[in-house]
């Protein structure tokens, strides 16, 4: 091996050890706030749903459209069709952990957070309640019970499961699907959902999240590498 080979592979070496050094760093920070901090503050804050406030129907339902083997991964799921690349553990990352967000470094850290730090710390009910509590649904709508005042002028508990699924149909681009502005968007993600769920529709690959055909104006307002039209071709 030539001086100039070795010192490529010198510098390849250095990288990769800074690489690893820094993500070390990323998960060990991650873990302080996740013990010192969320937990605590999850903790102590009254959140107005609980888990058990839903339907075993309820859960069913939202599984399957936002992360359908949350209860079995750890955290990440890169391999169950209509999952798409962000699980419910990762999307607690993302909004718990990040002032900003900006795909690139930001999406590798938040995948290892959710691996090596929130999902090994906070049980899956916590999530759970966590994010049924928090997800955003809108500028005003902050968790399903917000949301369901917000949209529906009644409490969470008196949603039907047409509303209860129009509000779950949001949840992957609340302001393209928002129920008020755009009814019909929403409507038709909500029919494609009830496919989904009862099995009439399976979805194609990872990243069929939509189990369908957007339009032209609607792609342009959704979450980036969440739709491949291939799969419907």
């Amino acid at each position: 091996m030539g001086k100039s080979s070795r010192r490529i592979a010198l510098a390849a070496f250095t990288f990769l050890v800074g690489v690893l050094i820094y993500f070390a760093w990323v998960i060990y920070s991650a873990r302080e706030y996740t013990a010192n901090t969320l937990l605590p503050a999850y903790r102590a804050t009254p959140y107005p749903l609980a888990v058990s406030d839903l339907s075993p129907r309820q859960i069913e339902i939202l599984l399957k459209v936002e992360d359908p083997h949350f209860f079995e991964h750890r955290g990440v799921d890169l391999s169950t069709p209509g999952a798409g690349i962000t699980t419910i553990t990762q999307a607690l990352v993302k909004h718990l952990y990040f002032e900003k967000f900006s795909p690139g470094i930001a999406k590798l850290k938040q995948t290892v957070i959710a691996r090596f730090a929130l999902d090994p710390l906070m049980a899956k009910n916590d999530q759970l309640r966590l994010f049924i509590n928090t997800a955003y649904l809108g500028p005003n709508a902050s968790g399903f019970a917000q949301a369901a005042e917000l949209f529906f002028g009644k409490p969470f508990a008196q949603l039907n499961e047409d509303e209860y699924v129009a509000l779950v149909a949001m949840l992957i681009a609340p302001t393209t699907f928002d129920i008020k502005r755009y009814p019909e968007r929403n409507h038709e993600r909500v029919e494609r959902i009830k496919r989904v769920v009862s099995g009439e529709y399976v979805p194609r690959g990872l990243f069929d999240v939509f189990y369908g055909k957007l339009e032209k104006d609607i792609q342009r307002n959704i979450p980036p590498l969440s739709y491949f039209e291939s799969y419907y071709q």
